[in-house]
């Protein structure tokens, strides 16, 4: 299934942010760049890796416009008990989505339903909420922060300069090309 220019359906779910619970819905992330980053679970072996990367670039993220919105198959009390009980989930800021239901893991097509846990999608939601990227993992293969961000980066130039493309490695302030007969063979 592709999954690019997909809106997002409306959901409603419960989310875990430093100490709170609160919920968050289709609406709240309307406005802005989001990032959906689904892994498997709470308490485990690369997704605490994973999640702090994402709190280590947090500022970048923001900066750019966008939030960041991990999601698991945990409840939002399983998230509040691993951030009380590990440093490193401690730290985050970012809303920790709850989706024991699979509602959200099932819409962007990462449930394992054996398993019951999300294999680790990442999707990047424009300000619309169209999904202009995205890459899901296998369980055991970590991703890594600042890739997520340079990909958010390259989508956020495309959709502003719709005449100009990202190359590989681009970085924003880098040479970007704009698409033409002249340069067909030439790259």
């Amino acid at each position: 299934m592709n999954f690019i220019d997909k809106k997002l359906e409306d959901f409603k779910v419960n989310a875990y942010q430093q100490g709170k619970v609160r919920e968050i819905s289709t609406k709240d992330v309307l406005g802005k760049w989001s990032v959906f980053f689904f892994y498997p679970a709470d308490f485990s072996f690369v997704c605490p890796t994973e999640l702090g990367d994402l709190q280590d670039n947090y500022d970048d993220f923001k900066k750019a416009n966008a939030e960041i919105y991990s999601v698991s198959e945990d409840s939002e009390f399983v998230h509040k008990a691993w951030a009380e009980a590990t440093d490193t989930i401690g730290k985050i800021q970012y809303p920790m989505l709850a989706d024991p239901a699979g509602k959200l893991a099932r819409f962007f097509d990462v449930l394992d339903e054996e398993a019951g846990q999300a294999f680790r999608g990442v999707f990047i939601v424009d300000p619309e909420g169209s999904i202009k990227s995205y890459t899901i993992n296998d369980m055991g293969i970590g991703r890594n922060a600042e890739e997520i961000l340079r990909t958010l980066q390259a989508a956020q130039f495309v959709a502003e300069h719709g005449d100009k493309v990202c190359p590989a490695h681009w970085h924003p302030g880098d040479d970007t090309i704009t698409p033409s007969l002249d340069l067909v063979g030439k790259i």
